[in-house]
């Protein structure tokens, strides 16, 4: 067993599971992953089972029954990987998006000390890495960002970043019962829980590319989430004790 693993949700990824597999495990650090499949009528799962008989030891699968939520997907990862205790735990997408090759990036913020929670920023320095997105998601995105920021105080530039690797110390901080949301407001209850509790937050910038195999599953009800959600976060704050 590796110290890091990469906790990967899945719905009808079919097109992009194996050659993310694949490309992660050629990585010259050696990372696990953990596959969270809810579902898929696709196949999805399917693929991952044939591909552990190749990679028995790193490769691990966790089905579920439906469509359960990205949220509560890696709350399910957090679960499992520090019951098997991982020192580095990661989020990332199926659909390459977030570049694999920054995996070493967010690693060595982690590893080096110099973070407890390394996000792969698309707005760090005032820019904007995002390839092939339509201009109105991007604008979404990007001021999205900044109202919570406004909100909440938190001082990350891309608050509903996917790609994110947390240090074990600090989902054993969590109490992972208290995250509520599922969608985007789900990233951003993630790092602001971490920033109410102190811990060292970086942002590494990274090259985001919008998918080019499967289908999105962005929705408008994700974003009503976000934009409502943390308001609700900040006033939760206010009655929480973050010692």
């Amino acid at each position: 067993m590796n110290n890091s693993i990469i906790i990967i949700p899945t719905y009808n990824e079919k097109e992009n599971i194996e050659n993310i597999i694949r490309v992660v495990f050629d990585l010259p650090r050696k990372f696990d992953i953990l596959i969270i499949d809810d579902g898929s009528p696709d196949g999805t799962a399917d693929i991952v089972k044939r591909l552990q008989g190749e990679f028995p030891e790193t490769l691990h699968l966790v089905q579920r029954s439906g469509k359960l939520g990205l949220g509560t997907a890696y709350i399910a990862g957090f679960r499992w990987a520090l019951e098997r205790h991982y020192q580095y735990i990661f989020e990332m997408d199926a659909d390459f998006s977030h570049p694999p090759k920054d995996l070493l990036n967010l690693y060595d913020a982690c590893a080096s000390g110099e973070a407890d929670v390394a996000i792969g920023s698309r707005y760090v320095n005032n820019l904007v890495s995002v390839v092939n997105w339509p201009i109105g998601r991007i604008l979404m995105s990007y001021f999205a960002s900044i109202y919570v920021r406004i909100i909440t105080g938190l001082k990350v530039k891309d608050t509903t970043a996917g790609f994110v690797c947390y240090t074990r110390r600090v989902l054993e901080k969590f109490d992972l019962d208290r995250i509520r949301f599922k969608g985007y407001a789900f990233q951003i209850e993630m790092k602001f829980t971490a920033f109410k509790y102190g811990f060292k937050i970086k942002e590494v910038p990274i090259i985001f590319v919008n998918r080019e195999l499967g289908v999105s599953k962005m929705s408008g009800g994700i974003f009503s989430e976000a934009l409502f959600g943390v308001v609700r976060l900040k006033i939760d704050s206010w009655f929480r004790n973050y010692k």
